[in-house]
């Protein structure tokens, strides 16, 4: 080769090196993002699977998780205190219709994971028939006492839309907000009837044989609320403008973890032992089960869970059935999980 020729290729080749570059840099550059979180359930099992199986790290993120108590966790968000939250799509919908529009980019819950469950004894008392119809099922309700995980959160909602199916409406019962442990101590404690949140908290009594489930969201209670964007993945607009690569690595941990767990549920029941030593085997795998039919396979938000998020909303009391949301355009993507 000439000379010439040798600089050519030489050119040639430095030209490739330096396109080649930024994808490579991008691929393995660590990233650091902040999740803020309403609690530390079940619903967080992606999230466990994650950091079990280091999927946050293959994809260059570390991954700094912090509780905030209910919709506190979207605020951070909305204030710029955290990077992504994990929250309900009615959540999400009811801080567009302020005009706090967020992005939700995967959604790693299709049902309301949420259960109701009351103390066998009092239920007993008022003739509960756990094979009735929900509107009957739901009249049991009437005049008692629920622990749920935060006031004006899912939990709460979904009390609150259970109970509307039986007439009951708000001032018809009595609710207060408890973390899982304390709720399970009000409960042993009888300050409580019974629970409304996500698993495992509410399931303990009924492993016990102490309670009896009123509504399961896993179990398809209320019908309409089919699909459902439970546990939606969301960020500011401009943090998915800006760290375009942070929401393309988010989302797809998201969807390797879901993958996992539908496919590998025993090394997911052991993650969770592992997460939660002090609970037994048989509430874990019960607890489980509700993740599991709750799990879609692929964490895509969609148009309709938005709306039937949206239309919880409304069923609640939380939001004016003249206030819901008449797009939804700009609030979901699925652009980061391809």
């Amino acid at each position: 080769m000439t000379a010439r020729g040798m600089r050519h290729a030489l050119a040639a080749a430095m030209i490739l090196s330096v396109a080649a570059t930024p994808a490579a840099a991008q691929q393995s550059m660590v990233e650091d993002v902040t999740i803020a979180v309403p609690n530390f359930t079940f619903t967080l099992t992606p999230n466990f699977i994650a950091e079990e199986l280091g999927l946050w790290a293959k994809h260059g993120l570390r991954v700094k998780t912090v509780q905030i108590s209910g919709v506190g966790a979207t605020n951070a968000v909305i204030a710029g205190s955290a990077d992504f939250s994990q929250a309900g799509g009615s959540t999400l919908t009811r801080a567009a219709a302020r005009g706090q529009r967020l992005l939700a980019i995967a959604n790693t819950a299709e049902r309301n994971i949420v259960t109701i469950t009351m103390r066998k004894a009092v239920a007993a008392a008022a003739n509960f028939d756990a094979s009735a119809p929900l509107e009957k099922r739901a009249e049991v309700l009437r005049g008692k006492t629920f622990g749920v995980g935060s006031i004006n959160a899912n939990p709460h909602a979904y009390l609150l839309v259970i109970a509307a199916r039986a007439g009951i409406t708000p001032d018809g019962l009595r609710v207060t907000a408890l973390e899982g442990n304390a709720m399970l101590a009000a409960f042993q404690s009888r300050q409580i009837d019974g629970m409304s949140n996500s698993p495992p908290f509410p399931l303990k009594p009924v492993i016990d044989g102490a309670s009896v489930v009123i509504a399961s969201g896993a179990a398809g209670d209320p019908p309409n609320a089919i699909p459902f964007a439970y546990n939606v993945i969301v960020a500011r607009p401009d943090t998915c403008e800006k760290r375009r690569s942070v929401c393309q690595k988010m989302a797809q941990v998201m969807k390797e973890a879901l993958e996992y767990l539908h496919a590998h549920p025993t090394e997911v029941v052991a993650i969770l032992a592992k997460r939660f030593p002090n609970l037994e085997r048989a509430l874990i795998e019960a607890a489980f089960e509700d993740i599991r039919k709750s799990t879609p396979r692929v964490p895509v938000v969609t148009r309709e869970a938005l709306e039937n998020s949206d239309d919880f909303n409304v069923a609640a009391g939380f939001m004016k059935a003249a206030d819901k949301l008449k797009s939804y355009d700009g609030l979901f993507t699925d652009q980061f999980l391809k």
